[in-house]
């Protein structure tokens, strides 16, 4: 009987968040294109799929070498590009500054080009996953999802690629976790926020009226690229986890517990990788 049981809520779960997932965001997609003008659809299909192309191409000239900022100030002041660079540089505090400047970049490119995108096509920014309510009964299929990928950290947690990765902000010999490993993981929240929002708010959400639920897919395709400099399990996770969160976002349109889902996992990761290298 209970081998019964788990088969019949496995069933419906599966109905529940993916099946019924799929042919609802189908059939609102036939809905959308039947009351929309094909010159409005495609028209709003571009905008988001530029916009991500430009947010992307963003974080990977402008996130990862920050020099650009300073041959910016150096064009209005010198006294100004010196002050940044002995700033960004000092030894102190260096790679805290570097990470921090990581993240505003990604905000900027994963939050603010998207909303004004949104705003572009008279959108309302609150529609593309930001949903709060009914999020409730979602809560149990993302812990099971988190408590299912703890064991593959741990064991991932035990390679050399894994280890050279995570966690990014390098602790000192001697350094305590205050105030820069906190700083740090405050961020990284906020990255995870952001990152959300682009892949399962920003393009899920803004390519499903035209697409469907085929925009799930289309959102993995970047989603897993972002991931080519990680090690290669991760990366290939990130196939499966952004169509399984990118499927979720559909079913409760919402990305707050995918982001949430995305935070634990990112400090899980921390957490193993500290205490492989004998830090915690």
């Amino acid at each position: 009987m209970r081998v019964e049981e788990r088969r019949s809520t496995r069933h419906r779960y599966w109905r529940n968040y993916v099946s019924d997932t799929v042919t609802q965001a189908d059939l609102d997609s036939e809905m959308y294109r039947a009351v929309t003008p094909p010159a409005t659809a495609t028209r709003d299909m571009i905008i988001v799929m530029v916009t991500a192309a430009l947010s992307l191409t963003m974080i990977n000239f402008f996130a990862k070498d920050l020099r650009w900022i300073e041959q910016v100030l150096g064009t209005f002041s010198l006294s100004m590009a010196t002050a940044w660079t002995d700033w960004l540089w000092d030894p102190a505090a260096s790679q805290f500054r570097q990470l921090e400047m990581w993240v505003i970049v990604q905000l900027v490119a994963y939050i603010a080009l998207p909303t004004m995108a949104i705003r572009a096509m008279g959108g309302r920014v609150r529609d593309y996953g930001l949903r709060a309510r009914g999020l409730g009964g979602h809560w149990k299929l993302y812990l099971a999802l988190f408590v299912v990928s703890v064991p593959a950290i741990a064991m991932a947690s035990r390679s050399a690629a894994f280890l050279a990765k995570y966690p990014f902000y390098d602790l000192a010999e001697g350094e305590g976790f205050w105030p820069y490993m906190v700083g740090w993981w405050v961020l990284y929240a906020a990255q995870f926020v952001a990152l959300e929002f682009f892949f399962r708010g920003f393009m899920v959400h803004g390519l499903k009226g035209r697409l469907g639920y085929a925009a799930v897919f289309v959102m993995v395709i970047p989603y897993n690229m972002i991931h080519f400099s990680k090690p290669l399990l991760e990366a290939i996770g990130a196939i499966l986890g952004g169509i399984t969160l990118g499927t979720l976002s559909l079913r409760s349109r919402s990305i707050w517990w995918g982001a949430a889902l995305h935070i634990s996992v990112a400090a899980s990761m921390d957490v193993f990788a500290l205490g492989q290298k004998g830090l915690l």
